[in-house]
C-alpha cells in the first residue's frame, strides 16, 4: 500500500503544515493529527491546499518512531492504491442515527472486499451509542471499526472531530479505507486478566446516563472493588492503572476504567456497565510478553506490512510512562513496520467500546 508519513514539530502552524505535507503526492486520503492549538488553522490550510481530497483528523498526543508528543503534527497521505470515503456523524449525544443513511451510501460506494477495508474514526463522546449506530451501516459489509475517543485537549475546552477542514463538536469523523493492493487486519491487545482466585460479581444497580456502577451483588461497588483488589477507597482511583474492572462476555473481557467514587460508594467509569453484566476486578499481567505475542501475530499474519495505525489508551500510556516502558513499547512497534499511533480516552474496536486497551489496523 502506498502511504507517506509527514511530520513536524515546528511551533508555527504554517511552517508545520508545509513540513508535514512535503511528502504528499497524488493523495486519495489525508489524515491530520496535531496539537489542539494548531487544529483549526491546520485543518483549513490543508483542506484548501488539497481541495477535493478526503480529509479527516483531530487533536491528539501522537506516537511516531520511538517518541510520543502532544506538539507534533502528523499528516498521513494514502496514495493511488487506496479507495476512501469520509464522513461525519453528528449529535452523538442525542441523534447520531440521522447521519447513518449517508454512511450507508459511502459503505455501498467503497465496495469492501474480503478483509481489505477498515473504518478509522475519531469521536468526542457517547462511544457505546456511536459503535452501535455505526454498525448498522458497517456490519453487513463486514467492515471493522478501529478508533479512539479524542483526548488531551485543554481543560474547559471543546474536543473536535474534523472533516474536510470543518470542526465538529459532539461528533465522530470517519474514513472508510479500502486497500486495493493487500489486506487490512485489525488487532486488540488487553494486558489485564482475572485475578488468581478472583471473584465474579453481578452488576445489580447502574446509572447509564453517567456511566455509574452503583452496586455489585447488592453492595456498594467501591466496597466490592476494594475487597477484591486489597486497597482502601483512597487508593482505589490510582489502583485502576493496574486493576481495572472487566465486563465478561463468554470468553472475552472488555475493560471498564473507574475514574471516580460517587455518592454512597458507587464507581464512575469511562465505559458503561449494564445491569446484570458479569464483572470481575482484573490485574495487570506480563505486558511485555503480551506485547511480544501481539507483534508476533502481526508479523506472522501479514506478508508485507506497509503501515500500522494504533490507538493506545491514556491509562496504558500513563502506566508505561510510570514504568519507563514507553520508549521500549514504541521501539518494538516500530520494529514491526512503519507505525503511527494516538493516545485515546477510550478505544472503539469492532462492536465494542473499551478502556485500557490498544487497538490497531495493519495495512499490507
Amino acid at each position: 500500500m502506498q502511504i507517506s508519513i509527514g511530520t513536524s514539530t515546528k511551533a508555527d502552524c504554517n511552517g508545520a503544515v508545509a513540513e508535514a505535507t512535503a511528502k504528499v503526492s497524488n493523495p486519495n486520503l489525508l489524515i491530520l493529527l496535531c496539537s489542539y492549538e494548531h487544529l483549526k488553522d491546520a485543518s483549513k490550510i490543508i483542506s484548501e491546499k488539497y481541495k477535493g481530497v478526503p480529509l479527516i483528523g483531530t487533536s491528539t498526543t501522537s506516537y511516531f518512531e520511538s517518541e510520543s508528543s502532544d506538539k507534533r503534527m502528523i499528516v498521513l497521505c494514502f496514495g493511488s492504491d487506496v479507495a476512501a470515503e469520509v464522513g461525519i456523524i453528528r449529535k452523538l449525544s442525542s441523534a447520531p442515527i440521522a447521519d447513518i443513511a449517508a454512511m450507508e451510501e459511502k459503505v455501498s460506494k467503497i465496495q469492501a472486499g474480503d478483509s481489505n477495508t477498515v473504518c478509522l474514526e475519531f469521536c468526542t463522546n457517547d462511544e457505546e451509542r456511536l459503535v452501535t449506530t455505526m454498525n448498522v451501516a458497517l456490519e453487513r459489509a463486514k467492515i471493522p471499526v478501529v478508533g479512539g475517543t479524542i483526548f488531551g485537549y485543554p481543560a474547559g475546552a471543546t474536543g473536535y472531530a474534523m472533516l474536510n477542514g470543518e470542526l465538529y463538536p459532539d461528533a465522530c469523523c470517519y474514513a472508510l479505507i479500502k486497500n486495493k493492493s493487500g489486506k487490512i487486519r485489525t488487532y486488540s491487545e488487553n494486558i489485564f486478566g482475572p485475578m488468581e482466585c478472583g471473584k465474579t460479581h453481578i452488576a445489580t444497580k447502574v446509572n447509564l446516563a453517567n456511566k455509574e456502577l452503583i452496586s455489585l451483588d447488592g453492595r456498594p461497588a467501591a466496597d466490592v472493588y476494594c475487597e477484591d483488589a486489597g486497597v482502601s477507597r483512597s487508593e482505589l482511583v490510582d489502583n485502576v492503572l493496574v486493576s481495572p474492572l472487566g465486563r465478561v462476555i463468554g470468553d472475552e473481557i472488555f475493560i471498564s476504567s473507574p475514574y471516580a467514587i460517587g455518592n454512597n460508594g458507587s464507581l464512575i467509569n469511562y465505559k458503561k456497565i449494564n445491569e446484570n453484566d458479569t464483572i470481575q476486578v482484573l490485574e495487570l499481567k506480563d505486558y511485555e510478553e503480551i506485547g511480544n505475542d501481539t507483534r508476533r501475530a502481526i508479523k506472522d499474519e501479514n506478508g508485507k506490512i506497509s503501515f500500522i495505525f494504533s490507538v493506545n489508551c491514556i491509562y496504558r500510556h500513563l502506566l508505561f510512562n510510570q514504568r519507563n516502558y514507553m520508549t521500549d513499547f514504541l521501539t518494538a512497534m516500530k520494529s514491526v513496520g512503519p507505525h503511527v499511533g494516538i493516545v485515546g480516552g477510550g478505544e472503539q474496536y469492532k462492536k465494542q467500546h473499551v478502556n485500557q486497551t490498544m487497538v490497531c489496523a495493519v495495512f499490507e
